[in-house]
């Protein structure tokens, strides 16, 4: 096997372990019981989590560690994490528990990223298709539940997300220690914090202060997908809770497709407006949950408005990065970013939507008006839009270069 195909199984089950529970934390969480403020708290934990790994990482972790080996050990502790989580049905071990998960899997992500750079040898061309492996593990995680959830699942069939998770967890923490050796980096670390000063200071330039801001929100609403879209299909449109994960999947198939054609619409629209479009795929997704929750072929066929609501977004913003900042503090901008979208957007989120779908729950029937409970992120991402359109001025139109997938 090469040392591609290694590293793109190894992206396979890094994201695997997170797609196996993400999709019904928060209504696995309603299933037993947890009220609106515990529920925020618990998905504050990822939010703490991205906070911490991106020091612990940057910082610590990759000058003391090899990555293989830091990987492996945290996989493993993680997994046992996932396993307390599973077993918790009461408040405080389950906050515990997960925010232990949270701390050892968070800073994962950039490790895995730093091993896949590190044994690439074209990383600006080979990146996107070994990245692309973790979106193919999220899809193929979501199988198996067709059969280990009912269509009516309870708490006790639906706590398998962990236990499937924990699975491909210590599978993981195996698998890394055949990866290829990426010793600690011990070289730069006073540049390094040099830079974040640096990178926090780029916000004083307005064509970043502006996407900062449109980052937050857009995180925001991406993030609340995560909290309401199960328990939407599943409540309201009647899709069978062991069919709910596959068809919120078909997002990460769309996902694969756009990211195959993200180059050349960034040299044909530019920065601005593929963003802008991104952003609008959100707008329009919430849109139509909003207003055609009865037909379930429509409800199913917009799911694959996420491939251009991620990479139109999120990856634009990443390659944006990577474009136009100065070389020397990238890294630490694309930490910035990231610490939005991993942790600052999921905490709102986690706060934001819970509170409004116990707000918009009937106390009768028990049905949450989606309706008017979608309208706040679609005009959130109006607003977004409104910013990049009117406000947005970055220093050039497009990649000045042919753009990796």
């Amino acid at each position: 096997m090469t040392v591609q195909a290694r590293l793109f199984l190894m992206m396979v089950l890094q994201l695997a372990v997170w797609g196996a529970w993400a999709p019904k934390l928060f209504p696995y969480m309603t299933m037993l019981g947890f009220a609106p403020w515990q529920q925020s708290l618990v998905g504050s934990c990822w939010g703490v989590a991205a906070l911490a790994g991106i020091f612990f990482s940057n910082q610590f972790a990759d000058r003391n560690f090899a990555a293989e080996k830091f990987l492996a050990v945290s996989h493993l502790l993680g997994g046992l994490a996932l396993v307390a989580v599973a077993f918790s049905t009461t408040f405080w071990p389950f906050f515990l528990a997960y925010l232990v998960y949270s701390l050892l899997y968070v800073p994962t992500l950039s490790v895995s990223n730093s091993i896949a750079f590190a044994n690439l040898s074209d990383p600006a061309r080979q990146f996107g298709a070994v990245r692309m492996g973790g979106t193919v593990g999220w899809m193929l995680v979501s199988w198996p539940f067709v059969f280990l959830l009912g269509a009516q699942a309870d708490a006790h069939q639906v706590r398998w997300i962990f236990l499937v998770a924990a699975i491909v967890s210590f599978a993981l923490a195996a698998y890394s220690l055949t990866l290829p050796h990426t010793p600690p980096r011990r070289d730069a670390e006073g540049l390094d914090k040099l830079a974040w000063r640096r990178a926090l200071g780029l916000l004083g330039a307005p064509f970043v202060a502006v996407l900062f801001v449109v980052t937050f929100i857009d995180s925001v609403i991406h993030n609340g997908y995560f909290v309401m879209a199960d328990a939407f299909l599943t409540e309201r449109v009647g899709i069978a809770g062991n069919l709910s994960m596959v068809v919120l999947s078909l997002g990460q198939l769309a996902e694969i497709l756009t990211m195959l054609v993200l180059g050349a619409v960034l040299v044909r629209l530019g920065w601005k407006a593929t963003m802008i479009v991104g952003v609008l795929g959100h707008a329009a997704r919430f849109a139509v949950f909003a207003f055609f929750a009865d037909s379930m072929p429509v409800i199913v066929a917009v799911q694959l408005l996420h491939g251009i609501c991620y990479a139109f977004f999120f990856a634009t913003v990443y390659i944006f990065v990577d474009a136009v900042f100065p070389k020397d503090v990238r890294t630490s901008a694309q930490g910035l970013f990231n610490l939005l979208i991993l942790g600052i957007g999921s905490v709102v989120a986690s706060f934001l939507f819970p509170a409004l779908m116990g707000a918009l729950r009937d106390g009768v029937t028990g049905m949450v008006d989606y309706r008017t409970l979608f309208m706040v992120p679609t005009g959130m991402a109006l607003v977004a839009v409104i910013l990049l359109a009117f406000f947005f001025r970055p220093p050039e139109r497009g990649p000045t270069g042919p753009v990796a997938p």
